[in-house]
């Protein structure tokens, strides 16, 4: 029970600290000249900002999270025989809340490509 308090209060002083050192550090004031690239002292021929397409982000997204699905359940394979029980239902839990939420993009229409 020590332990738990000791460390509760540790971690109170920590976010506690955090909090005062956010308040007191000095904020800086963003301008025209800050938020401009910087090349070689010149200024900009053009706007280093491109337009993103945030559809493809999503989808992209949607690739990495079923990408580390495989990494997930690819492992799973090697202990199917010692604990069958226990990888049927982690293996169908983890597919069902991935088919879950692919159905509820697809719903949404966030796969279609274009609207």
């Amino acid at each position: 029970m020590k332990i738990m308090m000791s460390s509760l209060i540790m971690v109170i002083i920590i976010i506690i600290t955090f909090m005062i050192t956010t308040m007191m550090s000095k904020k800086s004031k963003m301008s025209r000249e800050k938020n401009t690239p910087f090349e070689c002292g010149f200024s900009s021929m053009s706007s280093a900002r491109k337009s993103f397409s945030t559809h493809f982000f999503l989808i992209a997204t949607l690739f990495l999270i079923f990408d580390i699905e495989i990494s997930i359940i690819l492992p799973m394979y090697s202990t199917k025989m010692t604990i069958l029980k226990e990888w049927m239902l982690s293996s169908t839990m983890i597919l069902m809340i991935l088919i879950f939420g692919l159905m509820h993009e697809w719903k949404n229409g966030m796969l279609e490509w274009s609207k």
